[in-house]
């Protein structure tokens, strides 16, 4: 069974607990994340983009650690750091998650699901994943 889940409008730490949590609790049950550069991330823009450059200034080029650039790779690994990633279930959970920018063709027309509890409610102060990858060095 494949969940599809636009990620449009959606604060991407209550998608990522919410994605963790189901992966968790349903073995047979795989998700597809679409539009993953339309999630976004609260704060304040210049607060929250000083933290992603933070974070990707941390590694060495060659030695690491290594932490991403691009929109569906920062919403894989935050969903990964909600998860047992060093278990066994936490490692197989994570295979079932897939994150595409855009909307692939073979989920085109699809019914998409929404997690309610990541909505962006009245929120005035937040930046998409687009502009936080840009700023790390991406071409979109």
């Amino acid at each position: 069974m494949v969940e599809i889940i636009d990620a449009t409008g959606l604060i991407i730490g209550r998608l990522s607990t919410h994605v963790a949590k189901s992966l968790l609790n349903d073995k047979e049950l795989e998700i597809a994340i679409i539009n993953s550069e339309k999630a976004i991330v609260s704060g304040n823009r210049k607060m929250v983009l000083n933290r992603y450059k933070d974070k990707r200034a941390l590694n060495h080029p060659r030695k690491g650690p290594y932490f991403p650039r691009f929109p569906d790779r920062i919403l894989k690994r935050t969903i990964r750091g909600m998860l047992p990633y060093q278990q066994d279930k936490g490692r197989t959970a994570l295979k079932r998650v897939k994150v595409y920018m855009g909307i692939p063709k073979e989920f085109e027309g699809k019914k998409t699901k929404t997690v309610e509890s990541a909505v962006n409610k009245d929120l005035e102060q937040y930046v998409e994943l687009a502009e936080i990858a840009k700023v790390l060095g991406a071409n979109l």
